[in-house]
């Protein structure tokens, strides 16, 4: 199932599969699954200390930026969320992929690089995110691996030249073109915000974006769980100067590339492994979110771990050439790897309270769409999540009140109109509530919500002028249809539409599977509707059919 399902558009098998084993060992305890994602996240960080001491000799810069993935608050999002099991799953594979591949370039044979390829396909299973990581070996081959670069020997290009480098990396690019394509067949249909934003707005995006991941890892404040799009569009003159930024470092690294190759290969790491997600192709309305920076941020924390160790070094020899005394040198490399390690600790220190807060925002959905209404300014997507989680704890004006400013904000959208719709039938407003539900099927005809709540309404309203059960059936039918597997709700809709029309034997039928499937979640009360239902449907049919 997990392998032929697009669920919620996206293809994640071996993400859906783990959550499937946690379940069924496991049931609905979330315990266990934000344990999973901890002990997965643990493991990439030990993996990526390892692998980076072992490529490049050294401990202490691989220690920092291992830290530094391990505790920065823009992982909070993706180790405390459990749906982001898909970034530390991939996360994990990522890591083995590095160590396997560096296994390879040790001794090559077709077992290390077939290991290699089989990790990079379960990393891609999980998440397709990595699709770029055959261009990350590629850098890796450049710095520390030195597999590409130019021999010693009378500048003569080595025998791994960058072309055998490349095609060695051709069955890696052919399973990521398989994984992107096998992954755009649920995004393509399934989302629309690409037609709602223009091409330009999308990379104009893309570039600040960039530029606002950099800002998030050096300043960590105020995030939030969903970043709007600007309404209004963005001021011209911020893809501009992102634009001239971004140039300006890219000119930089490729100029210092031969005596800093790790400045060049952390930028590339960081501009190549967030391309996926950067918006040109937009998944939805928002403008950036914090767990897309999970792996791509470590090219970052390469260039600054190593940027210092080289400037140590650097000290080191010009200290050598003023032949200062040995034992003054000596004293005064000690001070400065002592400031530094003092630094390093601080670093992490502050990081790590500023992740525990960050933390604090994912106890319960209440406080986190409250923060991110906090840090974000006109966030319809928070407003509207934030009324249906009131709506569900029956705190309907202020559900109420939520879902008319995520309309104020951005008129026109579907689910927020849904939304309201749904708060209003349950204040008992139905008329109203009708016109709202009406109004988010005009603007998105396919919104299955939409459709269910609006049947519900047409099969079951006590207003005689607002029931009409062929309409009912018709909604309630499209959407079973369409809903890729059994859902108890909209079987119960279904049911009602069904009865509404004097079609009791298939409204019989509808319940009885709805039970069956609300069994399968433990759901006591609908179970107990729907049998109340099936009572009311056999009591009804001879008295409505007649003699």
């Amino acid at each position: 199932w997990a392998f032929i399902h697009w669920p919620s558009t996206n293809w994640f098998p071996l993400k859906n599969i783990s959550h499937m084993i946690e379940f069924t060992l496991f049931g609905l305890n979330p315990g266990a699954f934000h344990i999973t994602n901890v002990v997965l996240h643990t493991a990439s960080v030990l993996l990526l200390f390892l692998v980076f001491s072992r490529m490049t000799g050294t401990i202490w810069p691989g220690a920092f930026v291992a830290a530094i993935f391990a505790i920065h608050p823009l992982r909070a999002e993706s180790v405390v969320w459990i749906e982001e099991r898909k970034d530390v799953l991939s996360g994990l594979f990522f890591m083995l992929t590095l160590a396997a591949y560096f296994h390879y370039t040790r001794k090559r044979s077709i077992a290390r690089y077939l290991t290699t390829l089989l990790l990079l396909a379960a990393g891609l299973l999980s998440k397709p995110m990595l699709v770029t990581t055959p261009i990350v070996l590629l850098l890796l081959d450049y710095w520390p691996l030195n597999r590409g670069r130019r021999s010693q020997v009378a500048g003569q290009k080595s025998e791994k030249g960058w072309r055998k480098l490349v095609v060695e990396k051709i069955p890696l690019f052919a399973i990521s073109a398989i994984t992107a394509f096998l992954s755009s067949r649920g995004i393509a249909p399934a989302h629309s915000a690409a037609d709602q934003l223009p091409l330009l707005a999308r990379v104009g995006n893309a570039f600040v974006s960039y530029v606002v991941y950099i800002w998030q890892m050096i300043w960590p404040a105020k995030l939030g769980v969903f970043y709007p799009f600007p309404q209004t569009g963005l001021p011209i003159w911020q893809p501009i100067l992102a634009v001239v930024l971004l140039v300006a470092v890219t000119i930089a690294v490729f100029a210092l590339r031969h005596s800093k190759p790790y400045l060049l290969v952390g930028w590339l790491w960081y501009l190549v492994m967030l391309l996926p997600v950067i918006g040109i192709v937009q998944i939805n309305l928002q403008a950036h979110a914090d767990r897309y920076t999970y792996l791509p941020q470590i090219g970052l924390s390469l260039m600054i771990a190593w940027g210092v160790a080289d400037l140590l070094k650097t000290s080191n020899a010009e200290h050598r050439t003023e032949n200062i005394e040995w034992n003054s040198l000596n004293s005064t490399l000690g001070v400065g790897r002592w400031a530094l390690g003092v630094c390093s600790v601080a670093i992490v220190m502050a990081l790590a309270i500023t992740a525990r807060a960050q933390v604090s925002y994912w106890r319960d959905s209440e406080t986190l769409w409250n923060h991110t209404i906090a840090v974000t300014k006109d966030n319809y997507f928070a407003h509207a999540s934030l009324a249906d989680l009131l709506m569900r704890r029956g705190r309907l004006n202020e559900a109420i009140e939520h879902s008319k400013e995520a309309l104020r904000i951005r008129p026109g959208d579907a689910n927020s109109e849904n939304n309201l719709g749904l708060a209003l039938l349950q204040a008992g407003d139905t008329k109203d509530a009708v016109t709202h539900l009406e109004k988010a099927l005009e603007i998105d005809p396919g919104l299955m919500n939409a459709e269910v709540n609006l049947a519900w309404v047409l099969a079951t309203s006590s207003n005689d002028s607002l029931r009409n059960g062929p309409r009912a059936v018709e909604f309630a039918e499209d959407v079973a249809s369409r809903a890729g597997h059994p859902n108890a709700i909209v079987l119960r809709t279904l049911a009602a539409a069904y009865a509404e029309v004097g079609r009791f034997d298939d409204a019989i039928a509808a319940a009885q599977q709805g039970i069956e499937v609300a069994k399968a979640t433990g759901n006591e009360g609908l179970i107990s509707d729907l049998e109340r239902s099936i009572t009311t449907f056999r009591t009804e049919e001879p008295i409505r059919s007649g003699p």
